[in-house]
């Protein structure tokens, strides 16, 4: 006997097609929505008060949460590192694996999945609540630009705060590890700033921080448009935040596997 519509699509391979659909859609609208936003803002400019004000929520708000994961970050590293190198009797390079590990890598995913999480969320709610009281539809009857003030000034906002952020992480990474490291590990304060110096470069902070700008791109652009998508009322917002902050950590761990591979490959 023949399936029927409802059956088959209820078969696995019917499921995850339709699952491939649905991403492909979701990405595809994604892009168009910050695309059109950074053209109006490109077009016509943002006001530099709310700029200067988001900054101040994104990045400020979100030091003291940063830095805590950041430094615990530092601790675990070095003492992860400390008990590998011990076996070799290299306990001086405890350093190195800190160092590079928080400027390459640890420093920019964690800080903005801290991010992701709490301003992302932050974004999302305050524009859901803003779509289901019809404000963004009375800043259009205002002939105000609702892409450009709210969705423009969120994004440059995040651009500008997610690096600064991430250079205080890595700095209390290493100061973290640092820790561990004089006072467990037998490394002089001397030497480990000299080690750090030596094998962590310029390029290594760089090439971290090249990362965090695609990073806010991506957790401005999903919490903007899950926050313009809103629909249902205060339990469609709930909805909207719990998504943003899911989906925009997924993209960030898996634009960062892009990201890295590129970096490797043109020799960062």
């Amino acid at each position: 006997m023949a399936k029927t519509s409802k059956e088959e699509s209820r078969s696995p391979v019917a499921a995850i097609g339709h699952r491939i659909i649905a991403l492909a859609l979701f990405t595809g609208s994604l892009v168009r929505f910050v695309a059109s936003s950074l053209r109006a803002s490109l077009r016509h400019g943002l006001p530099l008060r709310i700029v200067v004000l988001q900054v101040y929520e994104i990045g400020y708000r979100s030091l003291p949460l940063t830095a805590i994961a950041a430094f615990a970050i530092g601790l675990v590293m070095a003492m992860q590192t400390m008990f590998l190198l011990k076996k070799f009797g290299v306990m001086q390079y405890v350093a190195v694996g800190v160092g590079l590990g928080m400027t390459r890598e640890l420093g920019p995913v964690i800080t903005a999945l801290m991010v992701a999480g709490r301003s992302g969320s932050g974004i999302s709610a305050e524009l859901g609540s803003m779509r289901v009281t019809r404000q963004i539809d009375a800043l259009r009857v205002l002939a105000v630009d609702p892409e450009r003030y709210l969705v423009g000034t969120r994004i440059a906002a995040c651009m500008i705060a997610l690096p600064l952020l991430t250079a205080i992480s890595d700095l209390l990474g290493i100061l973290g590890g640092a820790l561990i490291a004089t006072t467990l590990g037998g490394v002089t304060p001397e030497g480990y700033v000299e080690t750090t110096l030596y094998y962590v470069t310029l390029s290594d902070l760089l090439t971290g921080l090249a990362k965090t700008v695609f990073f806010a791109l991506i957790i401005s652009g999903v919490a903007a448009y899950y926050g313009f998508h809103t629909e249902g009322g205060t339990s469609g917002v709930g909805r909207s935040t719990t998504a943003t902050v899911v989906v925009s950590s997924l993209m960030i761990f898996v634009s960062d596997v892009f990201m890295t591979q590129l970096l490797v490959s043109l020799g960062y």
